[in-house]
């Protein structure tokens, strides 16, 4: 690994751990030219997965598009890039089990909607709001009913508690 700041490639990896559920190493590097600290992933290459999209033109899959559209959806919310990046570890993981070398974009829409209003609310409202193209406030609406719904039906996790 170049230095970003000097160009050297002499440097000593300082930490490393594993992040996204196991799905990459980050490692923290310092170059023994200059000081300068960076940070570096590595992740296993897996085989090309074509995306269909919906007008049916396809492009490679991009980790990185999936993670920055999540990351303008979760904006000033509780969720941290660490939960992010293990959402989509998860997504990639289900997308590349299938076996399948194209997945059709929808059904990675399906999947984020599936998984995202149990890691944020917000998120979720807003991420439907672009794949469902809300048009009016009366989308927003049905979409809010449809959770509401939803969380009505799910019964409650025991804590444990019993009443006195």
């Amino acid at each position: 690994m170049k230095c970003q700041n000097c160009g050297s490639c002499d440097n000593k990896v300082v930490e490393s751990r594993e992040v996204a559920d196991g799905e990459a190493i980050r490692r923290r590097r310092e170059c023994l030219k200059c000081g300068q600290r960076f940070t570096t992933y590595e992740r296993l290459e897996r085989p090309a997965l074509t995306v269909v999209k919906s007008d049916g033109t396809r492009e490679l899959f991009s980790r990185a598009k999936l993670l920055t559209g999540l990351q303008h959806a979760s904006e000033k919310t509780s969720l941290t890039s660490a939960q992010l990046e293990t959402f989509v570890a998860g997504i990639e993981r289900e997308l590349y089990a299938r076996g399948e070398p194209e997945v059709k974009s929808k059904d990675i829409g399906e999947l984020i909607m599936a998984g995202l209003p149990e890691l944020n609310e917000v998120a979720y409202v807003r991420f439907a709001s672009v794949y469902r193209k809300f048009r009016d406030i009366s989308g927003f609406e049905r979409e809010l009913s449809r959770m509401r719904g939803d969380k009505a039906k799910t019964p409650k996790a025991k804590t444990g508690k019993t009443k006195s």
